[in-house]
């Protein structure tokens, strides 16, 4: 379905309110398709680079996996959740000593 005229395209998601995506798109990500296409690790990975002084929490993290899923954050698993921070956490890491 597609957005009302008008109507912020990432603010349609569920679990992406103003503050979220206002963040997403400082980090150049503005529409759900790019969210999908760069995944939630590398869209925190890249909020992180964007904002390094408040980088995404665990939460937010989940929030825009379930954006991408089209859920809730809560009704995705603990473990895939705890996975996909590990991972984050990782390429965070990562990035930070390039």
């Amino acid at each position: 379905m597609a957005p009302k005229s008008g109507t912020d395209p990432l603010q349609v998601l569920p679990n992406i309110g103003a503050e979220v995506a206002s963040r997403l798109r400082k980090a150049g990500i503005t529409n759900r398709e790019e969210l999908r296409a760069l995944g939630s690790v590398e869209a925190a990975v890249r909020l992180k680079a964007a904002q390094p002084n408040d980088p995404p929490c665990r939460s937010m993290l989940a929030g825009l996996e379930g954006a991408i899923r089209g859920v809730r954050w809560h009704a995705i698993p603990k473990d895939e959740r705890d996975r996909l921070w590990k991972e984050s956490q990782t390429r965070t890491t990562k990035a930070e000593r390039i």
